[in-house]
């Protein structure tokens, strides 16, 4: 009995040992990052290579000369002579005491304001929650009613790919346009009561719950594939328990993902908030970025790292008190394979979507692009198959040059976000701070950023994407890579002699890419549409080149007038989206059986 007492003391301490450091190298993670960042943000004006004083004059007025003397006077009003550092220091000394500073553009405080910012902000991000939570649901409806009668099934991802392909932007002009003008059920601009939410919400809600009821999905057909489902169901527990156990099981998955699919909301926001004219967080920060407003900048990704911070904490404290018991005791249960009731579709879908796309090519890449010969806003014909766009330019030609820019850079933005997502999500607890605070970022913010130093164009878009891009992954990884190390047989390894080297070429990865592979086809559309938003706002290639978001912001204003403008860059969006989801789906079947 004293041998067993002591062994369990011993096990106490080992767990505490364990604990401490990593608790402490998370901790340092965060706050290095959360230093770094903001250096990183106090340099920006002088990493541009110009002069912080003429882009201030600049910014608040674009007629007035840029005398000697003028610029002396911003220098000496707003203390930059003193030097990026100094300006940093009086800045984090300032905030330790509750002032974040003055706003160089208006002179009032920076803090009420982006402390309203805020407010306005997690407001849109909780009802968009709750609208992407809704339609998350429907689609799992599904796959958990066959897993209830016994059958594991995966879907195609039809319809969450088609959701998950709506970029925010054009889903928000479009409702604007429909809930908003035509219909006139809702109030078109501003913020003054949850009504003024709803279209936004819906903006938000939708690509983010198509992309989330994908994610659930799969993990729902997973944990329907474990052992112990059919043990329960042989020993007679009701149908209740077992929901509400496969509900947990699958929880304790996601939830890493569900954190950061709600701090991302926040970063979304951004092109929402400026097209419905809505005075939030993303559209105060993004305003700071373009005005070179520093104070107001640093103040605003600080509360963006904030609350990717306390999201991150409080999705890891819910996984680990679902699966605390389960890692200790290394008795995580083993997942097959889903059964594939969807048969013929599987390979029929992704082979209609690459032959809709070679036929798109293959028509519109003969056709110039950028000649001006047709009548404006020409509307589709036979000679004009997509019409022509408002400089009576041949939108089949610019739709097909356009997909053949954003596919292969998305491919490659793609390939190179997983492959920091497999590296960094090996080291979670290391890269916790860097993790967390690339998701809070969007890629909008991102971008901006990028382009603050080098300059608008494709590669500084592709940087800025790649930049954040990686995040979820990592968190997949990390999660994947936790649970498969907890099973059984795992741990069996070392008894047997096999080392570590091995344990992960063999028995880790195989386990690990499939599901990371599939969750990174999954995400090739985002990271399209986030190529195409940052075209849409001037960020990535210059016109007059064909790229998808400069075709899409080019026709966003004829609209209500020829809404082929869009139609043609939106549908190709989605023609790529759902072949890149069951392409996924059928590499990572077809990984898991090697």
């Amino acid at each position: 009995m004293s041998e067993s007492l002591s062994c369990r003391i011993c096990s106490k301490i080992n767990q505490v040992n364990y604990l401490v450091p990593g608790s402490l190298v998370t901790l340092l993670s965060r706050t290095m990052t959360l230093a770094g960042i903001i250096v990183l943000i106090g340099m920006l004006p002088w990493l541009s290579g110009q002069d912080p004083a003429l882009a201030l004059l600049r910014a608040r007025s674009a007629e007035q000369e840029a005398t000697s003397e003028a610029l002396a006077a911003i220098r000496l009003s707003l203390g930059l002579e003193q030097g990026p550092r100094q300006l940093l220091i009086n800045w984090i000394s300032g905030l330790l005491q509750g002032d974040a500073g003055k706003s160089w553009i208006s002179g009032h405080p920076v803090l009420p304001g982006m402390l309203q910012a805020a407010q306005v902000s997690l407001t849109l991000m909780i009802m968009s929650a709750g609208v992407a939570f809704f339609l998350a649901t429907v689609i799992c409806v599904p796959t958990f009613r066959r897993g209830l009668h016994g059958r594991s099934y995966r879907s195609t991802g039809f319809f969450s790919a088609i959701f998950t392909s709506l970029p925010e932007f054009l889903l928000a002009s479009f409702l604007l346009v429909v809930g908003a003008v035509w219909l006139e059920w809702f109030p078109p601009y501003g913020w003054n009561s949850l009504h003024y939410a709803v279209l936004p919400s819906l903006a938000m809600g939708i690509p983010a719950g198509g992309y989330l009821g994908r994610i659930f999905s799969d993990a729902l057909a997973a944990t329907f594939s474990e052992n112990w489902i059919i043990t329960w169901t042989v020993s007679g527990i009701s149908r209740w328990h077992i929901t509400c156990a496969v509900l947990k099981r699958t929880l304790s998955t996601v939830m890493p993902l569900i954190g950061l699919i709600l701090v991302s909301l926040t970063g979304s926001a951004v092109a929402v908030e400026k097209i419905f004219a809505i005075p939030g967080l993303g559209r105060a920060t993004l305003g700071a970025v373009v005005a070179l407003d520093l104070p107001a900048l640093q103040t605003g990704i600080l509360f963006l790292l904030v609350i990717a911070f306390l999201f991150g904490i409080l999705a890891a404290g819910i996984r680990y008190l679902i699966l605390g018991r389960a890692l200790r005791t290394s008795s995580m249960p083993a997942t097959k394979e889903p059964d594939e009731d969807n048969g013929r579709m599987s390979f029929i879908l992704p082979i209609i979507c690459a032959v809709a796309l070679t036929v798109l090519l293959l028509t519109g890449l003969p056709r110039d692009p950028y000649l001006s010969g047709f009548p404006r806003l020409a509307p589709p014909s036979f000679a004009l198959p997509f019409g022509a766009d408002a400089m009576g330019r041949d939108l089949l030609a610019r739709v097909a040059h356009g997909t053949v820019h954003t596919c292969i850079l998305a491919l490659i933005v793609s390939f190179i976000c997983l492959c920091l997502g497999l590296i960094i999500g090996l080291f979670p607890r290391v890269f916790v701070g860097p993790t967390e605070m690339a998701n809070a970022l969007p890629p909008v913010i991102a971008g901006l950023l990028v382009v603050s130093v080098s300059g608008p164009g494709s590669s500084g878009a592709a940087i800025a994407i790649a930049a954040v891009g990686w995040a979820p992954l990592a968190t997949h990884t990390a999660a994947l890579v936790t649970e498969i190390r907890a099973r059984p047989y795992i741990n069996m390894l070392p008894v047997i002699g096999v080392g570590w080297l091995r344990q992960n070429l063999f028995y880790v990865f195989p386990a690990l890419i499939g599901p990371l592979f599939r969750h990174a086809m999954l995400r090739l559309p985002g990271i399209a549409l986030a190529l195409a938003s940052l075209g849409f706002l001037g960020l990535g290639a210059s016109p007059p080149e064909p790229e998808w978001g400069r075709v899409l912001a080019e026709g966003m204003p004829y609209l209500e007038r020829g809404f082929w403008v869009v139609l043609a860059p939106a549908s190709a969006l989605g023609i790529l989206s759902v072949m890149g989801v069951s392409l996924a789906g059928l590499t990572g079947r077809k990984v898991k059986r090697v």
